[in-house]
């Protein structure tokens, strides 16, 4: 930027006498007194005149784009709606570049047939997964934004719902998930993950209609269909999805790239998601984002039912009966499911980095929001923050595809997204306790955090495809949610101690644990590679 001090200068200097007179006009000023030197400037040629207007013109003009540039800047950043809404397009246009420059490249080589059938049979196989998966996330997505506000809506005994109503009402539907999860777990691999899927959005729909009810016994049993409903969104679709692959006989490398798709779709679906929902609030109330996740919950259920075939767990000893094994008649039990995770230390550390992550995850989900109106003054806009967040979810998982094409083991990208989480909920205490410049560390160290999130689902999707047995896949990622929830409902019954930093310090130290476990997983897939190749005498 040139000073103003420093223009002004120039333009004197351009439109001086002395500097514009030609070289055969030119006399000496010491010959010459002020009045003739004053006529002497009539003698400058016009041509001469014309370029020293231009040149006056050009400089003011330079002078002028960095005053533009702060104005423009000054307007983009003005208020918290342009502040997010610039940070956004930033975001989304990081995410586009991302995808952009990653995109694969066809080497022109011979296509084997095999290769070939292998990938029309991925392709059919992603299409009937993703068209269900995205329209039962649409449904879960477009009610979390207004979750708090649906209930807070609510008037008991003539008095608004109060803040420990609400917060009870979260914790029925965690409980729920908690102690229903791996009975669930066990009936979905049993009977079906397709009916699994199907049982959900019954479920789900269930809890969602509850919101227009007026009566508190109704509510908090709608909140124990919504948690039943949730333990089955996060185990049956990704059961079925693992267990056609198998049964497809698809190879491995696939079954991560799925995962890719899905949840870089998921953040685009939620952002969408965003927008319906504070449509169908405005029009319908805080009740309206719920009523149309039924229409979606239906969709996803009618796809389901048409598309999919039914698969079950296979059995745990294969060799039991019949050619390829039997299916499991009884099912497989709780116990069992336990005893495996203590026996196999590294089902027991993927369950581990599961509960650890997503219980600091759904800390943060109900700590953000307060973290922010501490640093802004006025109102937050809470659909432009979600959406960037869910920009920055994209973000990660193109980074998650992008490591993974270039031939990076899941372990070790873990570990890497991991040790970024946890960096990034440590800065989030810093910066909120920060006494300047809070809003800038807030959301650079949220906006971090949801990248790593954006790696984590398929990155968890991929490691438990690799060392969960489908025998018992469903009741053992629920186990891991009975961890998730004790430590969010243990978060959140001493949240008036810890505060919002008490709060995000515990999610930080969980995604420690997340950390020190996935470096502990890396270490013995390592050692389970080398006794492979180099099996003992």
């Amino acid at each position: 930027m040139v000073p103003y001090f420093l223009t002004t200068l120039l333009v004197g200097v351009c439109a001086a006498p002395q500097g514009v007179l030609s070289r055969s006009t030119r006399v000496s000023s010491s010959r010459m007194s002020p009045l003739s030197l004053r006529h002497k400037q009539i003698l400058v040629p016009k041509p001469v005149a014309d370029r020293t207007r231009l040149k006056t013109k050009r400089l003011l003009a330079v002078s002028s784009v960095p005053e533009a540039a702060t104005a423009i800047a000054t307007n983009m950043f003005s208020t918290p709606d342009s502040t997010f809404n610039t940070l956004f397009a930033g975001l989304g246009a990081t995410a586009l570049a991302i995808k952009v420059g990653d995109r694969p490249k066809d080497d022109g080589g011979d296509k084997d047939d095999d290769d070939e059938d292998n990938k029309r049979r991925v392709r059919s196989l992603q299409r009937r997964f993703l068209s269900v998966f995205w329209m039962m996330r649409m449904a879960d997505w477009l009610q979390g934004p207004y979750f708090f506000e649906v209930y807070a809506s609510k008037v008991f005994n003539g008095a608004p719902a109060s803040l420990e109503i609400i917060s009870r009402l979260f914790l029925v539907g965690f409980g729920t998930t908690a102690i229903i999860g791996p009975t669930a777990g066990r009936l979905v691999d049993s009977y079906g993950r397709k009916l699994g899927t199907l049982a959900y959005s019954f479920f789900y729909t269930l809890g969602a209609l509850s919101t227009k009810a007026l009566t508190l016994p109704t509510l908090l049993a709608g909140r124990v269909a919504g948690g039943i409903g949730t333990s089955l969104l996060f185990s049956a679709p990704e059961a079925w999805l693992v267990g056609e692959h198998q049964r497809c006989k698809l190879p491995e490398k696939s079954l991560g790239q799925t995962f890719g798709l899905a949840y870089a779709g998921d953040s685009i679906v939620a952002i969408v998601a965003g927008q319906l929902a504070a449509l169908a609030a405005a029009s319908r109330g805080p009740s309206g984002p719920f009523e149309l996740s039924t229409l979606f919950l239906a969709s996803g259920a009618l796809t389901a039912a048409l598309a999919w075939k039914e698969n079950v767990a296979e059995a745990s000893n294969p060799g039991s009966g019949g050619e390829g094994g039997e299916k499991q008649k009884s099912g497989p039990s709780v116990r069992e499911a336990f005893s495996m995770m203590l026996s196999d230390r590294k089902i027991l550390l993927v369950s581990l980095i599961q509960a650890l992550f997503e219980g600091s995850m759904y800390i943060f989900v109900l700590q953000w929001p307060p973290a922010l109106q501490s640093a802004i003054q006025g109102s937050v806009p809470f659909g432009k923050v979600f959406s960037c967040f869910m920009a920055s979810c994209l973000i990660g998982t193109s980074l998650f595809a992008s490591v993974g094409r270039r031939g990076v083991k899941v372990e070790s990208s873990t570990i890497a997204m991991l040790g970024a989480a946890t960096v990034a909920m440590a800065g989030s205490v810093a910066g909120f306790l920060s006494p300047t410049n809070k809003l800038a560390n807030l959301i650079t160290a949220f906006f971090l955090f949801e990248v790593c999130v954006g790696m984590y689902f398929p990155s968890i999707g991929t490691l438990r495809s690799k060392y969960i047995p489908d025998s018992h896949r469903s009741v053992i990622m629920n186990l891991s949610g009975v961890l998730l929830n004790m430590i969010v409902v243990a978060v959140f019954l001493s949240i008036k101690k810890l505060g919002v930093a008490g709060a995000l310090m515990s999610a930080t130290v969980t995604l420690g644990g997340a950390l020190i476990s996935s470096i502990a997983l890396n270490a013995a897939a390592s050692r389970a590679e080398k006794e492979k190749l180099h099996p003992a005498n």
